[in-house]
């Protein structure tokens, strides 16, 4: 019985995969130096051969992003990780019921754990990233550690092993430590997004170019789409040294920008107001247009006769009728042509609001008067967060009007978009996705990930920043309810350590004193829940999926989404109960190794479901 890897994926050996389909001559068997196994490698003599002269390498100068360590944060990117999300339901809301998500962890790592689950099914992605002003604190990873100096570098973790460093200005690697930071995050995020997947992306001036570079590198260039300046203050700072700075930048980049466009915005009531019925028209209201263009049109100078009798002998000088006079006159037999009140006007095509776009266009200039500004987002957050010392306020925090505006731009109410923020802080986007489903009754879900950073001062019902979003959410949620709205709420997932022992990923190193171990394989403190949780992350399942128990001759099996997976990790598992399961015909099925009541039914399993249900994947933990 095929055993699940219970790892993230290696997405080199995909990369891999990819060439071999490409280039299949350039993919080659060599042995891997340090486990002495043999695995697929890349012949780069090979590929250069089929390549030819479209290479550039060595010093050969080439226009492209660079910065020390960039080597590193590729690899970052790449290497696969022995993690798992484990359920906290006593932190959650409606946990059974919920289709959200909100992470606990590192967001490197929890994008590694997300990659098969939620592979190109993300719709929008929106983060708020440290700006690497010299007061941020950024994520520092190093992968050339083992993994305790990996969790503990150099004494610069805290005591709960979180992994943040100040990235002073007076660090000579300043943009170079933010690059790396974010390129690997930005990396995995682009596998998560839809085809028709967009990614806004928060920044001021410090990185705003890095930004732009990196994103236009890992999306491809062609798919920038715009940078939106933001008025993020309604007053200027009188102490500022040089100029008062006003604004943010918001980048954004589609996964493919032929195939992703922003929805309109609703319409305005001062854009509604210039629409009149001056005539009385049955059509109803409308505007006046002009007729002129100042673009040469061979069709465009005639002269034109007023209802009232008065000669125009053509249009302005140095200007054309922007229509033919074929269509001119078509126009004025439809009642389309606006001579004034009095008949002797200029002539003005009339345009019927009915016939307008229901929305309008997006601009790139957001004022605060539409999305909010700083000040607003802190009034928003505490409403929400009973703070017991303001030190704990966050100054960055963006107002929910902000986020809804986005949400509006690139998801659409009855598609079920899933909207993914890796930096989620106190939430605001989270709190944004809920507000725009009960605006327009949507469908949409939410992933929050954010890492557990202490506050400056513990407060009684939080510790963290994860704690802060936590409870702002519920007391969004529980507001919602006591007006009547239906809403669900969110399934908490903490980012740990595997639930299987070292043995479980290493058998060939087994070793006499490794025997005991592999009588079971999994940790001592893992509830079969959370088993079940690493089985949806490895076999690619839907985190948010429904589950429900059954008791079934005497075990507890889980069965998700009805038939999707059924899990049965207790111990005595017989041929009867296998047979049983397999009537339901299940799409998967998983059963812990050490499970079964004997190794003639472990044998005989594959056997049972090809005779009853031989569509079923059958796998072992």
């Amino acid at each position: 019985m095929e055993k699940l890897k219970m790892h993230s994926p290696d997405l080199s050996q995909e990369n891999i995969d990819k060439i071999r389909n490409l280039f299949p001559g350039c993919v080659t068997e060599a042995r891997d130096e340090a486990t002495g196994q043999l695995r697929l490698a890349v012949d780069f003599d090979q590929l250069r051969q089929e390549l030819s002269d479209s290479i550039v390498e060595g010093a050969q100068e080439r226009y492209r992003l660079d910065w020390p360590g960039k080597q590193e944060a590729v690899l970052a990117a790449n290497l696969p990780i022995a993690k798992t999300l484990r359920p906290v339901r006593d932190q959650s809301i409606d946990f059974d019921a919920s289709n959200n998500l909100l992470i606990e962890g590192d967001n490197l790592e929890a994008l590694k754990v997300l990659q098969e689950s939620f592979l190109g099914r993300v719709k929008l992605i929106y983060i708020d990233p440290p700006y690497n002003t010299g007061r941020d604190f950024i994520y520092d990873d190093d992968y050339s550690q083992g993994t305790a100096d990996y969790l503990n570098l150099s004494g610069q973790a805290d005591e709960n092993g979180i992994r943040l460093v100040a990235n002073t200005e007076a660090n000579g690697r300043f943009h170079s430590d933010w690059l790396s930071m974010l390129y690997p995050r930005l990396r995995l995020a682009k596998n998560l997004l839809a085809d028709d997947g967009v990614v806004f992306v928060s920044i001021d001036d410090n990185e705003v170019d890095s930004l732009r570079k990196m994103g236009s590198e890992i999306f491809g260039d062609s798919n920038f789409v715009a940078t939106i300046v933001w008025q993020k203050v309604y007053a200027p700072k009188n102490s500022a040294k040089w100029f008062s700075e006003d604004h943010d930048f918001i980048l954004v980049f589609a996964k493919n920008k032929e195939v992703w466009f922003p929805n309109p915005l609703p319409r305005t009531d001062e854009m509604e107001a210039r629409y009149k019925n001056l005539d009385n028209d049955s059509r109803g209201p409308w505007k006046a247009e002009n007729m002129t263009a100042r673009n040469p049109y061979d069709a465009g100078v005639y002269s034109l006769t007023t209802p009232s009798g008065r000669v125009i002998s053509g249009p302005p000088t140095g200007t054309y009728w922007r229509i033919s006079k074929e269509k001119f006159l078509e126009l004025d037999a439809d009642n389309r042509i606006w001579w004034g009140k009095d008949g002797t006007n200029s002539p003005a095509v009339k345009k019927f609001l009915s016939e307008v776009s229901s929305g309008r266009t997006p601009q790139t200039l957001w004022f605060y008067n539409d999305v909010g500004h700083t000040q607003d987002a802190k009034k928003t957050l505490l409403k929400y967060v009973p703070f017991e010392h303001t030190e704990n306020v966050l100054n960055s925090v963006k107002p929910v009007e902000l986020l809804q505006r986005i949400v509006q731009l690139a998801t659409k109410p009855e598609e079920g978009a899933i909207v993914l923020d890796f930096f989620s802080g106190s939430a605001p986007t989270a709190h944004a996705v809920m507000l725009q489903n009960r605006m327009d009754g949507g469908n949409r879900r939410f992933i929050g990930v954010q890492i557990a950073e202490p506050l400056p001062i513990p407060e009684t019902k939080m510790e963290t920043i994860f704690d802060m979003g936590r409870l702002r959410l519920t007391n969004v949620i529980e507001e919602f309810k006591a007006e009547g709205d239906e809403v669900t709420g969110f399934r908490v997932l903490k980012l740990d350590t595997s639930n299987m022992k070292d043995v479980y990923y290493r058998p060939d190193e087994l070793k006499q004193s490794d025997l005991l171990d592999m009588v079971d394989n999994v940790k001592e403190d893992r509830t079969a829940e959370d088993l079940l949780f690493q089985v949806l992350v490895d076999w690619g399942v839907d985190l948010t999926l429904p589950i429900h128990r059954e008791a079934v001759q005497g075990k507890t099996v889980f069965f998700v989404d009805e038939n999707a997976l059924v899990a049965c990790f207790d111990k005595g598992v017989s041929e009867d109960l296998v047979k049983e399961l397999a009537k339901r015909e299940p799409l998967r099925v998983v059963f812990r190794d050490s499970g079964f009541i004997s190794d003639a039914v472990k044998i005989n399993v594959e056997q049972i479901f090809r005779q009853l249900s031989p569509t079923t994947e059958v796998k072992s933990i």
